[in-house]
């Protein structure tokens, strides 16, 4: 039985559930020795993959993602999001001018050209290309939009947690989907949520929230990891809008601020999971 449960973020839809799980026991058994944890054993641990869900239909002579421009970055959320990582950016690197800085007018369709140029000289989205960026605003506004996706997204989290699953450790956006989805689960035998570079507290994220925001996860222990340069992870302190319940640990990652694999590597981590699972136990 999985008594640890991993959801991931954005960007996965190529993979899938045995291809992350590689990537993630490895890291997260790192971390629990950093914390002094006892190591899991074989199959306790499991990915609930959603990635597909965001996966384009196959094409005759077409590879890999939609080839977006910044022309397909729809106005509303997608603009607003992207000018709210921006803004963070701004603060977090020296080196990114921020929006109000420059001569563009907020959210116009220059605005969003200026915006992704400007993002991908940053520090934070330099390894990340046009069209994934891009790809990754559509994800996150489609998980919040579109109802089917979320219910689906929601469903594959839910069916992960066994009787015995103790632990969720939650990435990015999939720290929204596993909110979401311990919430709607009453009675779930879950003792920690830990959740890694966390959106949860940007407004944007916030007001589409089910349950409202405020809602507990319905776990004795809430732990958000975060790293002081990680953009997605706009508000560092979740508790102003979850209560003092939720314990913030800040983490170092580096270079890589939103990396999944360093944040799971991290002694704070370790040491969230460990106790999860020595609740578990008692």
């Amino acid at each position: 039985m999985a008594r640890i449960v991993g959801v991931h973020g954005v960007g996965k839809q190529r993979l899938g559930g045995n291809t992350l799980l590689k990537d993630w026991e490895p890291a997260l058994a790192d971390g629990l020795d950093r914390a002094g944890g006892s190591p899991f054993g074989p199959g306790e641990f499991r990915m609930a993959f959603y990635g597909d869900l965001f996966r384009p239909s196959g094409h005759t002579l077409a590879v890999g993602d939609p080839m977006f421009t910044p022309d397909d970055v729809d106005e509303g959320f997608e603009t607003e999001l992207l000018l709210e990582w921006w803004a963070e950016c701004a603060r977090t690197d020296p080196a990114v001018p921020p929006p109000g800085a420059t001569d563009t007018l907020a959210r116009s369709p220059r605005a969003v050209q200026t915006a992704l140029r400007v993002l991908q000289h940053s520090r934070f989205f330099a390894d990340v290309s046009l069209r994934a960026l891009v790809f990754d605003l559509k994800q996150v506004r489609r998980y919040l939009t579109d109802d089917g996706l979320r219910a689906a997204a929601r469903a594959r989290v839910e069916e992960a947690i066994e009787p015995d699953t103790r632990v969720v450790v939650a990435h990015s956006l999939g720290s929204v989907v596993a909110y979401e989805a311990l919430c709607a689960r009453p009675g779930h035998q879950v003792r920690a949520l830990v959740t890694l570079g966390s959106p949860l507290g940007m407004r944007m994220v916030l007001d589409r929230l089910r349950p409202e925001p405020g809602g507990w996860p319905g776990t004795s222990a809430w732990t958000n990891v975060v790293d002081e340069g990680d953009v997605v992870a706009a508000v560092k302190d979740l508790s102003l809008f979850f209560g003092t319940g939720v314990t913030g640990k800040v983490v170092h990652n580096g270079s890589h601020a939103h990396d999944a694999a360093l944040y799971l590597t991290a002694k704070e981590t370790g040491e969230a999971v460990a106790k999860g699972l020595a609740e578990g136990l008692a």
